[in-house]
């Protein structure tokens, strides 16, 4: 009976007692560690299938607003373009009421002299014999870089057409005999501008990309051993033997340059005619 009864009241081993004991006094009491590393997990899988699922409704909402939006965008490009073809289609409708007006001109008396003055000033489209002379960027050049050569003595260092190129060129090609310049299919006027924004070679301020295409009209055979022979060709000749720059200069039995996009006179004013002068 004494043995049931210890076993009564001691129903707790006193290592085990002990053991719970300093669980309390660690505040370790309470699930095993795994089992709460489980519970962790457990709720973590939970809370993110929470955030993926809203995440997902989110979609699924803004969906139609971001596809409404893209549409809206669309529509916008297309009236744009559609908009500018129409100003293109008007441009050339009102070029080619110009060019009607000045033939009707040209045929009264004095009209050689218009046509003449028309054709040097690039108000009307020429063609005729010349030269075509293609410069190009030297093989793997890039943008940028400056000082050195470049900037002292004017030559491009970086292996890239610039902006004082073209002009040295084009003015190459006016004094060897040239009647008419373009490039790139820009036609040059006497109020032409070659300039630069950044590594961007700009005509008229419109840019041009290379290889650039140089279309002179003149004597054909003059023309080339002209320029060649003048100190703007011997200017070419040194960037493509010292910097890379690559050229091809060609006759031609027929070219065709455009008519300037704008003639805009700023200073100069037509003279009145006296009166009983023809």
């Amino acid at each position: 009976m004494s043995l049931l009864t210890h076993v009564m009241d001691h129903s707790l081993d006193e290592g085990y007692a002990e053991a719970s004991d300093r669980r309390r006094a660690d505040g370790t009491a309470g699930l095993p560690r795994t089992l709460k590393a489980k519970l962790a997990l457990a709720a973590g899988l939970v809370l993110a299938a929470m955030v993926v699922t809203l995440g997902a409704a989110q979609a699924r909402i803004a969906a139609p607003v971001l596809a409404k939006e893209r549409q809206e965008l669309i529509d916008r490009v297309e009236r744009a373009d559609s908009h500018a073809n129409g100003l293109e289609r008007d441009v050339e409708r009102l070029r080619t009421e110009v060019a009607d007006r000045q033939g009707e001109v040209l045929k009264q008396p004095g009209g050689d002299q218009a046509r003449l003055l028309a054709l040097l000033s690039g108000a009307t489209e020429v063609r005729g014999p010349g030269v075509k002379l293609v410069v190009d960027d030297a093989k793997g050049s890039s943008p940028g870089g400056g000082g050195g050569p470049r900037e002292s003595a004017g030559f491009s260092d970086t292996g890239r057409v610039r902006d004082r190129d073209m002009q040295r060129i084009v003015n190459g090609l006016w004094q060897a005999g040239a009647e008419a310049v373009s490039i790139n299919g820009q036609r040059l006027t006497a109020l032409s501008a070659i300039r630069a924004a950044g590594d961007a070679i700009l005509v008229d301020n419109r840019p041009l990309v290379p290889p650039y295409e140089v279309l002179a009209v003149g004597d054909k055979k003059r023309l080339g051993t002209a320029f060649q022979d003048s100190v703007d060709g011997q200017y070419l000749h040194v960037l493509q033997e010292s910097y890379g720059i690559r050229y091809t200069l060609s006759a031609v039995d027929q070219v065709k340059l455009p008519a300037a996009s704008s003639l805009t006179v700023h200073t100069a004013t037509a003279a009145e005619q006296k009166k009983g002068a023809s």
